[in-house]
């Protein structure tokens, strides 16, 4: 399993790496740029509201359907042509509960307008995200890995003639962005359904009043604990616009919004590995294989990464923001220098919380999310009204950071792995020598090599580089990245 694991991720890591920064750094980045940090907030905190009711459209079924599929492979069929009325039925649900809720806290008749094609969105994304957890639990990965990217590239390219294409001298509007994405939603849901569609030997829709509820019941846990995640993973945007007086709160969240863009990209990493360890994790729980060896590597490699980009984004926040945005760069850097510790722990949220997932251990997940919902809206109102964006930036890392820290003990009382105190003193010496490695780095001056007064604008880049290198030697110097023992795994059959 050590060896299907490592090749898919490979495979996801290298095609996501490809496509979605350039999404991110490219296209969403520009399209702020474009439009200001008060347009793009408006747009950002209706995007995050949109995303509260979102349990509405799974209510947990793709992470059930997940590992179900993962563990009985000959279920896809007689699942299949149920589920997909329940999707259409749940789209309804939500449409009408978001835009309830959204004329009840008040939105105006250009946010209600924005937040319909928005939520439309999130249903066909919420539809694809299902059809791929059916090919994923067939355990067919590098199928997966195309259709994960095949919406970014769809994206990009709508995204790129609009922006750059001088096919129209109207300027970019942030409703383009948002029907961009819905074109590219549409085809890549197309794509899948297809695909599915094939594997399933589907022939005829059939609704199932007991199927529907056994699906419901079985399901439920999985959609409160996607529910109270949800709200203290993406509340931040929308009680900052909210608690703030109109205009400051628009701009706040777009100068959180342009923190919390480079976080969304790296977390891209961690996700990644969670939508290859649920049904890994889940059919090696099944058929009772120990999953410590895999639990061990999995977060040596995404901590590892984590780390380095945690710290490196502290003592660079001023460098990156200023390379990325035009405006409210000191805002954004105080922003971003907190916001990405939450890196670390939500890293080692997608490994234990996705084996606990995998083990059922539903319950205490579900206390531990509600908690951490909890925690997030009252630190949320009472540090927004005094430190604006950077306070909802501290309510993240604590609350990311406590839930992440629980998660931990309680895979510990279930699976009783070995306490391995040398391992955790070299997770220690590489966090202390990452945080001398970044000092050191900010020190050197490379200006006696790199004399080209266009380069030397940003020669902090250099230092940035060396920090990674030298980061990454040093995590193999203590063995937490060991190429020849990867290279080793992948080769063994």
């Amino acid at each position: 399993m050590k060896r299907k694991f490592l090749t898919n991720l490979i495979l996801l890591l290298s095609l996501n790496l490809l496509i979605k920064p350039f999404w991110v750094f490219g296209i969403d980045r520009s399209v702020q740029n474009i439009v200001g940090a008060e347009q793009y907030g408006f747009y950002f905190a209706i995007f995050n509201f949109s995303f509260l009711f979102n349990i509405l459209l799974d209510l947990g079924i793709t992470n059930f359907n997940n590992k179900n599929i993962a563990q009985n492979n000959q279920l896809l069929n007689k699942h299949f042509s149920s589920i997909v009325i329940m999707k259409f039925i749940l789209a309804i649900l939500y449409v009408v509960v978001t835009l309830s809720f959204g004329l009840l806290i008040g939105y105006s008749h250009e946010q209600m307008k924005l937040l319909l094609f928005v939520g439309f969105n999130q249903f066909i994304l919420s539809f694809i995200m299902y059809l791929r957890s059916n090919i994923s639990g067939l355990l067919l990965f590098k199928t997966d890995s195309c259709l994960s990217v095949l919406d970014r590239v769809l994206m990009i390219i709508i995204c790129g003639v609009l922006l750059w294409g001088h096919v129209t001298n109207i300027p970019f509007k942030i409703e383009w962005f948002v029907y961009a994405q819905t074109s590219a939603y549409l085809l890549t849901a197309l794509t899948a359904l297809t695909i599915v569609i094939k594997k399933a030997s589907f022939k005829k829709l059939n609704w199932n009043t007991t199927f529907f509820m056994m699906i419901i019941k079985k399901s439920f846990p999985f959609a409160v604990l996607v529910l109270l995640m949800t709200f203290y993973n993406r509340i931040d945007p929308v009680l900052i616009e909210r608690i703030l007086p109109e205009s400051v709160g628009n701009e706040q969240a777009g100068i959180y919004a342009s923190a919390f863009r480079i976080l969304d990209a790296t977390n891209m990493i961690a996700f990644l590995f969670a939508v290859l360890l649920l049904p890994i994790f889940s059919k090696m729980i099944k058929i009772k294989e120990s999953v410590e060896q895999l639990v061990k590597l999995a977060f040596t490699l995404l901590i590892t990464t984590a780390i380095i980009i945690a710290v490196g984004s502290y003592f660079y926040n001023f460098e990156l923001m200023n390379l990325l945005y035009k405006e409210h760069i000191n805002e954004s850097a105080r922003v971003f220098k907190l916001l990405m510790f939450g890196l670390i722990a939500i890293s080692t949220t997608y490994i234990f919380g996705t084996l606990l997932t995998a083990n059922g251990n539903l319950k205490e997940l579900n206390i531990v999310a509600a908690c951490g919902m909890i925690i997030s809206i009252v630190l949320n109102f009472i540090l927004i009204p005094r430190l604006q964006a950077v306070g909802s930036a501290y309510a993240s890392v604590t609350t990311q950071s406590l839930t992440a820290l629980v998660q931990i003990i309680i895979v510990q009382q279930i699976f009783k792995f070995r306490i391995n105190y040398k391992y955790l003193s070299s997770l220690l010496a590489f966090v202390i020598g990452i945080i001398l490695i970044n000092i050191v780095s900010k020190q050197i001056n490379f200006n006696n090599f790199i004399s080209a007064s266009s380069i030397s604008n940003h020669i902090w880049i250099a230092n940035f580089i060396f920090m990674i290198i030298a980061s990454v030697i040093f995590a193999s110097v203590l063995k937490l990245l060991n190429i020849k023992a990867l290279i080793k795994i992948i080769k063994d059959k």
